[in-house]
Order: structure tokens, then C-alpha cells, then sequence
């Protein structure tokens, strides 16, 4: 599990095929075989390691859901690592599970991300969303989009700050908003 506290900006350092390596800078201990990493916000299993990059092996479902397969050698990404027990919780519950992708529309204080309107069940003013990792509050929603304010702090500690409109972004909506919704439902189609 993952807070959406981004701890590092790495960059994409290997592309072959579905493995990819990715340079955390400054990293202050050793990769784990095995452990999970968020890389802009996809829970991804370190399977090499060399120096301060970790390698990881992507399937199919991780190419069709996220922004991974457009990732260029040397592209900046947001980089955090798995929760450990004790670990302060700054963000809010982020699994690393991306739902979707969506495409930035707006950048500034006031930032916004259009998405597939099939998803906007799961946003609420004020909620919470996950933007390529980031754990954010949305300011503002309608059908098929997002707004978040973004603070100076996460413009420069994210990737956040660089994006320009038409990027891609991976989302991933609440996992509290997405069980309440999976309920819901099934109470409705039951009646």
C-alpha cells in the first residue's frame, strides 16, 4: 500500500520489450527483489536491481490501463515506495491499482484532468484521487473531469509541475469511493 506522498522524481532509464528500469536518485537504502514500488502511481515489482536502478517486468493489463508503454528513455516519473509498518500516513489509501489514464487540460494552480466519463461515479468534491501517484483533493468535478489545486510544493516535488496540456496522466479513484459505489449498485440491481 502506498499514501500518494511521492518521495522521489526518477527517470526511465531502461525500455526492452515489458522491462524497464528506472533511476531513483539518492535512494538511501538497497532495492528488495520483490518489494513493489509506485511508479507514477503503478504498484510495479522489482525484479533486478543495479546501483540506484530498479528493474521491473510489466504484463498486458498494466500496458492497457496506464501511461507505461509511452515512456521514453530519460522521462521523468514519480517514484514511492511501499508503505512499512509505523510509516506516517500523509496521503490517503493508495493501492497502485490505476483505474485508467486521463489527459491533463488545464496546468497551474488549478489543474485539471479529463478522464473516460464512466469513472466519474467515483469522484466527489473534496474526495480524494491519485494523479500519477500524487494523492490529491479534488477541488472540483463534473462528468468526465477533475480539478485539484496544486500548491507550490507539489509543482516541485511531483512531476506534476511539468506537465503540459494533452500529457497523460495515470488515474487511480478512491478505493474507499470504488467499494461504496460496488455496493451501492448491488443494492440497487436487487430491487
Amino acid at each position: 500500500m502506498f499514501t500518494g506522498i511521492i518521495q522521489a522524481i526518477g527517470k526511465v532509464d531502461f525500455k526492452d520489450g515489458k522491462r524497464f528500469g528506472f533511476r531513483w536518485p539518492n535512494f538511501n537504502r538497497s532495492f528488495v527483489i520483490g518489494e513493489s514500488i509506485a511508479v507514477d502511481g503503478c504498484c510495479l515489482t522489482v525484479v533486478a536491481m543495479k546501483d540506484d536502478v530498479f528493474f521491473v517486468d510489466v504484463v498486458d493489463e498494466t500496458v492497457d490501463r496506464t501511461i507505461v508503454s509511452s515512456y521514453s528513455i530519460g522521462d521523468n516519473v514519480n517514484l514511492e515506495a511501499a508503505m512499512s509498518v509505523g510509516d506516517s500516513f500523509g496521503g490517503h489509501f493508495v493501492l497502485g491499482h490505476v483505474d485508467t489514464t486521463g489527459s491533463v487540460t488545464k496546468v497551474g494552480d488549478r489543474f485539471r484532468v479529463d478522464f473516460d466519463d464512466n469513472f466519474s461515479k467515483f469522484v466527489v468534491e473534496k474526495g480524494s484521487i491519485a494523479i500519477s501517484g500524487t494523492s490529491l483533493t479534488i477541488a472540483s468535478c463534473q462528468d468526465g473531469y477533475v480539478e485539484v489545486a496544486l500548491i507550490p510544493h507539489t509543482k516541485e516535488v511531483t512531476t506534476l509541475g511539468s506537465l503540459s496540456i494533452g500529457d497523460k496522466v495515470n488515474l487511480e479513484f478512491d478505493t474507499i469511493s470504488k467499494q461504496v459505489v460496488k455496493v451501492a449498485e448491488a443494492q440497487f440491481s436487487q430491487r
